[in-house]
């Protein structure tokens, strides 16, 4: 489901403060019909759900769920990949700034718990710890 184009798509334009279909329409492009099916299997994931509107209109908008924003840093990070791998040095690109202090983000870096940087071949997937099947 989250692998979906247009699901991720939806996600992160819901992260950027679109919350109605027809913002989501709009600014996507996408068909109605396959809106309809992506919002209602992102609501059926839990997340998105579906709220009261903001402005007290009878419309009904969709919000993010913790599930949802959560889905942040995946969405910066595939962001931060993209703008390494497909853009020339000096091209226009966007960047993610903090809010508060108005300076870019560090690029997102997967650390060991004694702090090295650490490559794929590098770590190891398993069963967490207590888990069924240890």
């Amino acid at each position: 489901m989250i692998g979906d184009w247009w699901s991720l798509l939806i996600v992160r334009n819901a992260l950027m403060g679109q919350r109605r279909f027809g913002e989501f329409q709009k600014s996507l492009g996408v068909a109605r019909n396959i809106l309809t099916v992506r919002l209602r299997k992102l609501v059926e994931c839990d997340i998105l759900e579906i709220a009261p509107a903001s402005d007290g209109s009878a419309y009904q908008e969709y919000a993010l769920t913790k599930k949802g924003r959560d889905l942040f840093h995946v969405l910066e990070a595939l962001r931060q990949w993209g703008c390494e791998n497909f853009f020339e040095t000096g091209e226009a690109t966007k960047v993610l700034v903090d809010r508060k202090h108005g300076r870019p983000v560090k690029k997102f870096e997967l650390r060991a718990e004694d702090g090295r940087l650490l490559e794929p071949e590098e770590t190891l997937l398993q069963l967490a710890p207590g888990m069924p099947g240890r």
